[in-house]
């Protein structure tokens, strides 16, 4: 190092010497110099946590496209919602007489149609679902027995 830089460096470290001990403000400056040091540590401890969320987010997106990529529901509830927006969908789709219970997976439909074709259209419609096993179809039209108490004793 050449004499000019270190006198340079020796005058500015003299200087920070007498701002920071000065008897009348040298307190108050050394703590504004403390908060701000530490405001700058809790920024960068919080732009590492944000980073990591972030590239914990992106594997796990990964690892489930990897996995088999699309969207099947985890949760009964959602699955049921996903069937029930799917077959509903259609303006002449029976909403109020039909019913769909899912139960790991497994869909259940339940209710009075008005036609053979519309209980095999909601049938179809409730396998394309993502996420959906299997279907069991309990729909039956006007005057039949319901499939699920067929052969019970008592039943008409």
């Amino acid at each position: 190092m050449s004499k000019l830089t270190t006198f340079a460096a020796g005058a500015g470290l003299g200087a920070a010497i007498l701002y920071f001990l000065d008897s009348s403000s040298g307190a108050r400056r050394r703590s504004i110099a403390r908060d701000k040091a530490s405001k700058y540590v809790r920024q960068g401890a919080d732009a590492v946590q944000v980073a990591g969320m972030q590239a914990q987010g992106t594997a796990a997106g990964a690892r489930h496209a990897v996995a088999g990529g699309d969207s099947a529901p985890a949760e009964d509830q959602t699955l049921k919602n996903k069937v029930e927006t799917e077959i509903f969908r259609p303006a002449q789709a029976p909403k109020g007489d039909v019913n769909v219970l899912v139960v790991d997976g497994v869909v259940e439909l339940r209710g009075q149609v008005e036609d053979a074709a519309q209980r095999e259209g909601l049938e179809k419609a409730a396998r394309k679902v993502t996420g959906v096993l299997d279907v069991r179809n309990l729909l039956h039209l006007p005057g039949e027995t319901p499939p699920n108490i067929v052969g019970t004793p008592g039943a008409a």
